[in-house]
């Protein structure tokens, strides 16, 4: 008697690997020697801020909240200093958190799929879909994807002098029309464009919500992360005399890991003006439990923090970042001349461009697939590769469309400074033996 095996759903049938992870998964299958600088993936390698590597170190020691090794269940919310500690954090930012509510989640990855659910209609249905701003953070496809909720988009280009500009007001109103989004998501410190909003485009954005009826959700992983001087811009610095109405339908996605350097501590949070939301995003939350309580006593600390200790790390952050970005930035487009490099303002990373230098019928993933597996330049007498994001997966398209990712990699500031000041030598080497050998 033969037996069959059970099938996997059609979901899991047609799962593709994020395209964040996929360069990592296939060169973890090399087997020749070389050796890869890794900015596929924002994994942040930074040291925590000091308190919380204070507390890090602290967790079963004397007095610590594990010390006889008992580690219980917190409250779906959070543990209130938890919950303070992001509330203290966004009012360092000069942001009054007056009226918030906060409750933890497993990174801001889960806070993610909690606003899907919330803000959008019914699942299978393209009712009330959620609104984003491509290129978009491709989590928010996939977290949209597997709650079976529609997505809906807008398209920023990228300008050759690196700068991404968004549609006119009338194209995103006319969206809005035609769509009736249940939510609009902004990042304004960008993830993956490196893209810097002004105050204005925020504003104008955040009146559009008013006028349709619309959540707005800011990703704010980045926060305090810009380049260009200025006030810090956030979701929550928007008042009711520029945005009448505003008040009751912000949302506001945060974490541990960008700012923080906490990418496996797991912890971020959910914050909204919005009671009702708050109430029953807790309540969603309830069959997933809590989030780790190690994880919360660790970012707990920041609750304790001054707002000028905060400023001070904010200032610290930027001017390491800063100087990385702005090498690679110049680096890059004096080796390849005709390469488009966003402009770095904003977050830790950069778009490039090929679409200028290219031969016809380039693809972004298929070169980065090919540097995972096959590609290597000498550098200091190893073989090196280099491991990006091909930028196809951050844009939704019609069937049939241009997708402009199909020229566009990100590179994300996660390796030291020495072997960041590598990656514009060997990306340039690596897509010049890419075209010669196709």
């Amino acid at each position: 008697m033969t037996l069959t095996l059970p099938t996997l759903s059609d979901h899991y049938r047609h799962r593709q690997p994020s395209a964040i992870r996929i360069a990592s998964m296939k060169f973890a299958e090399r087997k020749d020697g070389t050796e890869a600088i890794n900015v596929a993936i924002g994994n942040v390698s930074l040291p925590m801020h000091p308190a919380m590597q204070a507390r890090l170190r602290n967790l079963a020691g004397p007095g610590g909240p594990f010390e006889n090794g008992v580690v219980k269940y917190t409250a779906t919310v959070g543990e209130a200093e938890t919950n303070q500690a992001f509330l203290n954090v966004i009012a360092s930012s000069g942001c009054s958190t007056e009226g918030l509510h906060c409750q933890i989640c497993d990174g801001g990855s889960q806070a993610m799929e909690l606003v899907i659910l919330g803000v959008c209609g019914a699942a299978g249905s393209q009712d009330r879909p959620l609104m984003l701003i491509d290129a978009a953070y491709t989590n928010y496809l996939s977290f949209a994807d597997r709650v079976g909720r529609a997505t809906v988009s807008i398209q920023r280009q990228l300008q050759s002098n690196g700068k991404f500009t968004l549609p006119a007001k009338e194209e995103i109103e006319a969206t809005i029309q035609r769509h009736r989004p249940g939510a609009l998501v902004v990042i304004p410190y960008d993830n993956p464009t490196g893209h810097l909003y002004d105050r204005e485009s925020l504003v104008e954005l955040a009146r559009l919500c008013v006028k349709y009826n619309l959540w707005i959700v800011s990703d704010e992983a980045y926060r305090e992360l810009f380049y260009t001087g200025g006030p810090t811009l956030s979701i929550w610095s928007l008042s009711e005399e520029e945005v009448p109405g505003i008040s009751g339908r912000r949302i506001s996605i945060e974490t541990a890991s960008k700012v923080w350097n906490a990418c496996g501590l797991r912890i971020g949070a959910l914050v909204t003006d919005n009671l009702e939301f708050h109430r029953q995003a807790v309540a969603e939350n309830t069959a997933g439990l809590c989030s780790s309580a190690l994880g919360q006593y660790v970012f707990g600390a920041l609750a304790h923090e001054s707002h000028p200790q905060l400023q001070q790390w904010y200032e610290q952050q930027r001017k390491y970042y800063a100087a990385m970005l702005q090498h690679f930035s110049e680096t890059t487009r004096a080796l390849l001349p005709g390469v488009i490099v966003s402009s770095p303002d904003a977050a830790i990373y950069s778009a490039i461009d090929v679409r200028d230098i290219a031969k016809p019928g380039f693809d972004a993933l298929q070169f980065v697939l090919w540097c995972a597996q096959h590609g290597s330049v000498e550098a200091g007498g190893k073989k090196m590769t280099l491991l990006t994001a091909p930028m196809g997966g951050f844009y939704s398209v019609a069937p049939g469309a241009k997708n402009p990712g199909a020229t566009q990699l990100r590179i994300a500031y996660v390796e030291t400074p020495e072997r960041m000041r590598q990656v514009p030598e060997l990306f340039a080497a690596l897509f010049r033996a890419y075209e010669d050998g196709r």
